[in-house]
Parts: C-alpha cells; sequence; structure tokens
C-alpha cells in the first residue's frame, strides 16, 4: 500500500488543512497515512521548521504549504501504478 507522510507540528493551521485533505483523499483512494511531529526529532525540525506541511508520497516529497486532496489522491495513484 501507498504510504503518505505528513510532517508538520502543534499549533500550524496548514498543518491541519494538510491532515483533512489526506483525509479526504483517502476517501477516493486508499494509502496509509502517517503524521509525523517534527518537533520530536531536532534533525526533522531543522529541515522543515520553514516549510511545514510537508507531504510525501511514497517516500518521495509531493508537497509543502498546501495541499490538494484531489491532487494527492492523483499522486497516490500514479504511486500505485508505478509499483505494478
Amino acid at each position: 500500500m501507498v504510504r503518505v507522510e505528513i510532517f508538520g507540528k502543534a499549533d500550524c493551521p496548514l498543518c491541519d488543512e494538510a491532515l483533512e485533505a489526506a483525509r479526504l483523499a483517502r476517501g477516493k483512494v486508499p494509502f496509509e497515512l502517517r503524521y509525523v511531529d517534527i518537533t520530536s526529532d531536532a534533525a526533522l525540525f531543522e529541515r522543515y521548521r520553514y516549510e511545514i506541511p510537508v507531504v510525501h508520497v511514497d517516500g518521495f516529497r509531493a508537497f509543502k504549504h498546501r495541499v490538494d486532496p484531489d491532487a494527492l489522491a492523483a499522486r497516490v495513484r500514479r504511486a500505485q501504478e508505478q509499483r505494478r
């Protein structure tokens, strides 16, 4: 199954929006969803602190800041096709 990871932190309205977009996208196409709090890891915090939310699809950076549910669903479908 395709894995979607959202890198964000608490008190981040854009992170909340990205998580909601992922939930909407998951209603269209199945995928594993993981939320990663960048404040739990100093290296992640340094890497993403000015870019959150950042969304990876199967380990590849796909979005930052704003996430459209339809675009995310399409990206997941492409990742599924590449696995075949």
